[in-house]
């Protein structure tokens, strides 16, 4: 008798062995994040979960939320759109995780998107810039988390306007991202000041590394400021060639992301100043006391100050322990309908809103100008800080009404 009782402690001890783990995963809250962890924007991918998992971490901490932690299951799309679209699948049916988060190609994540609004799943995007994503592709399933290209775009011509520049270059990367950016930028700025005239344009291949024949033909054209679409190492690289021919000092620039942590630590000393630039999130900037806890918390986690990529995933991580709290219970329709116009009140850059109408994260966007300051010995900041409320830089919700019109 006790024989057999022992072996029946065995049989129901082995059995729980082999269903916890099952059991606690059913237990728990499962995010699926699909993103480019090699390829071009590798370093932008893992800067954006590092900070969704720091969140996600802040909440498990205490407690999770309805009771549940909050798990992170990872895909690399390695910024192929024949990718991503399967490691979505693969999530959603074989790992059954609660919603998607990804990711930094704009192809994959309207395909993604397309798939989320059919299996009717929550899908935050925190990398990709298309405004057709919440626009013109816009549906109940998707949210922005991070920015469109009208955003940065719309900032920037409104401190453009207001400089005496009236010739101008464009140039960058010929793909959407580069001429999405420069469009908004442009279409902006005349409307703004119709006095401005377009030179010329010059957009090359991705991963194109000699930019020393573009750099000429802008030289010669004399432009009274250079407007950049171009993205992640990319910019780098031009920004080295751009200081080493001298296009820096003659030519003043725009670029988005050119006063982002994540681009100005990679180039160190070898950024030029005086390049304008734009960000959603900047660590020292503002001075809040929410901004320096994150820029410490961050620092203590991973050893470095947090890029903008960063605050995007810290942020996405809060509204997620936000909208299950709003929504009191794990569904998914109950979910989005918490997410939307949902606010954190105490982000690192102040109160944000998810705009209802698109889905849309409503971040204010900083305007600067690089340069090397004395309390930062290795890397240059951006100084002259102007900032755009969301409300002046992101598009209407009429405008996006008409978008989606047109995508009928």
């Amino acid at each position: 008798m006790r024989r057999k009782k022992m072996q029946v402690a065995i049989v129901v001890l082995v059995s729980i062995l082999f269903l916890a783990p099952s059991a606690f995963a059913a237990d728990a809250i499962k995010v699926g994040v699909v993103d480019s962890y090699s390829g071009g924007a590798a370093s932008l991918a893992n800067d954006n979960l590092k900070g969704l998992k720091l969140a996600i971490g802040e909440v498990n901490a205490k407690g999770g939320v309805l009771g549940k932690k909050i798990e992170i299951m990872t895909r690399d799309d390695k910024f192929q759109p024949g990718t991503g679209l399967p490691q979505a699948r693969d999530l959603v049916l074989k790992e059954g995780v609660d919603l998607l988060v990804g990711t930094y190609n704009s192809a994959i994540a309207l395909a993604i998107s397309e798939f989320a609004k059919k299996e009717k799943i929550p899908f935050l995007v925190t990398g990709a810039k298309s405004e057709r994503i919440t626009g013109q592709f816009g549906h109940r399933y998707v949210f922005l988390m991070d920015e469109t290209t009208v955003m940065p775009g719309k900032a920037a011509a409104a401190v453009l306007a207001k400089k005496p520049y009236t010739k101008y270059w464009i140039a960058g990367d010929d793909f959407e991202f580069g001429h999405a950016l420069t469009d908004s930028v442009w279409n902006h700025l005349k409307a703004l000041n119709p006095k401005v005239q377009l030179l010329g344009k010059t957009f090359w291949k991705m991963g194109e590394i000699d930019f020393t024949p573009y750099i000429t033909q802008i030289m010669s054209a004399k432009p009274d400021c250079l407007i950049m679409g171009s993205s992640g190492a990319t910019v780098i690289a031009f920004q080295k060639a751009a200081k080493a021919t001298g296009l820096s000092k003659a030519v003043p620039e725009y670029q988005h992301t050119a006063i982002d942590y994540a681009i100005l630590n990679a180039l160190g000393l070898n950024a030029p100043e005086g390049v304008y630039g734009t960000a959603h999130y900047l660590f020292y900037y503002p001075q809040t006391p929410e901004n320096k806890a994150f820029v410490e918390t961050y620092r203590k986690a991973y050893n470095s100050y947090p890029t903008m990529p960063s605050y995007f995933g810290y942020i996405t991580g809060h509204f997620i322990a936000e909208a299950y709290k709003k929504a009191g219970k794990v569904d998914k329709e109950k979910f989005i309908d918490a997410l939307e116009g949902a606010v954190l009140e105490r982000s690192p850059v102040g109160r944000l809103e998810l705009r209802a109408c698109d889905h849309q994260v409503m971040h204010p966007t900083f305007f600067g100008v690089t340069k090397k300051v004395p309390e930062y010995k290795d890397f240059l900041i951006g100084t002259d800080i102007a900032t755009v409320s969301a409300r002046d830089a992101a598009p209407t919700c009429e405008d996006i009404a008409k978008a989606r019109a047109k995508g009928k």
